[in-house]
């Protein structure tokens, strides 16, 4: 039986790789970027896409696809596809929601504590001999008791929460609409109104144009010098340079960071920041995770190329 074509974007591990070319007569997208790399008649014989969304999926790669019906997305996360011009072609889009919620929660709270505590610092401490030559290390900051805000109660911001309840935080939020199953915590419908009521402020909303730049100079003059920042959503929903200066000038305390505007070469003044936490984009960089993510993808390309509904499309 003839398998399936399918155009595969980025690498991925052999336990996707493996099952994904058993199913499917998969195509590597060019090097180059430049779709027209493809032989016309390939190019013309896809109809899905495996998408990973560390790259942008724009409107002429779509396009450079005639027959192209759907995207299947490798994250829950889809801002870099352009979803606008997908539905004006009919064309679908699924992602991996649920899959990956806990291991991005699990990150957000690691972060911070390690932010709180200067963990990272503290065991340099240990490993570079200054504890014995210096002795004890600087006092940090504590984070059971603090007021937390969460921006965006989602899958992600609810599993943020209810993890933080555990340190008796006292959890406020902000959404589009207050909802039900946050009734225990405090909602606000302006950001700057959250930040200004917390300690600390956490970053779970979903990409795209409507959360660009949604953590603005405001926001974070709103959070103050003894606030701190903890960002697992987008690069594009905290205004990095106001960011920045916030943390170069004691307007914020300091932040955990994640995610980045122009990743993997964020902004150098990052780099020499004594006060900020920065991670490689990995809030759902887990083997157990990962595995989950693909194994979705391809059962809503299987769904697909089978005539049945798909698993989860957006």
């Amino acid at each position: 039986m003839t398998k399936p074509p399918l155009l595969s974007f980025e690498t991925y591990d052999a336990w996707d790789a493996e099952p994904m070319a058993a199913q499917f007569d998969v195509h590597q997208f060019p090097a180059s970027g430049n779709p027209d790399d493809l032989p016309l008649p390939i190019r013309e014989s896809i109809r899905a896409f495996a998408f990973k969304g560390h790259s942008t999926l724009d409107a002429s790669t779509i396009d450079a696809f005639p027959n192209l019906a759907l995207i299947a997305n490798y994250g829950a996360g889809y801002d870099t596809i352009d979803v606008a011009h997908a539905a004006t072609k009919n064309i679908t889009v699924t992602n991996t929601p649920d899959v990956l919620t806990d291991d991005v929660a699990d990150l957000a709270v690691g972060m911070l504590l390690a932010l709180s505590r200067d963990i990272v610092g503290a065991s340099r401490w240990v490993t570079s001999g200054d504890w014995a030559k210096s002795g004890a290390y600087p006092l940090q900051r504590t984070v059971t008791g603090q007021t937390v805000g969460i921006v965006g109660m989602g899958r992600i911001g609810r599993a943020i929460a209810k993890r933080l309840q555990a340190f008796d935080m006292t959890i406020h939020y902000f959404s589009r609409s207050e909802k039900e199953y946050a009734q225990k915590w405090s909602y606000h419908n302006d950001v700057v109104a959250l930040a200004s009521a917390v300690d600390i402020l956490i970053v779970a909303v979903s990409g795209g144009p409507d959360t660009a730049d949604i953590i603005s100079s405001d926001v974070l003059k709103g959070l103050g010098s003894n606030g701190t920042l903890v960002n697992v959503s987008r690069g594009t929903t905290v205004d990095e340079n106001a960011l920045i200066k916030a943390l170069e000038s004691g307007g914020i305390q300091a932040a955990a960071l994640d995610v980045y505007k122009n990743e993997p070469n964020i902004d150098a003044r990052l780099l020499t920041l004594k006060n900020v936490l920065l991670q490689p984009h990995q809030s759902s960089g887990t083997i157990e995770t990962r595995k989950k993510m693909g194994e979705l993808q391809r059962q809503n390309l299987t769904a697909f190329f089978a005539g049945n509904p798909l698993i989860t499309p957006i």
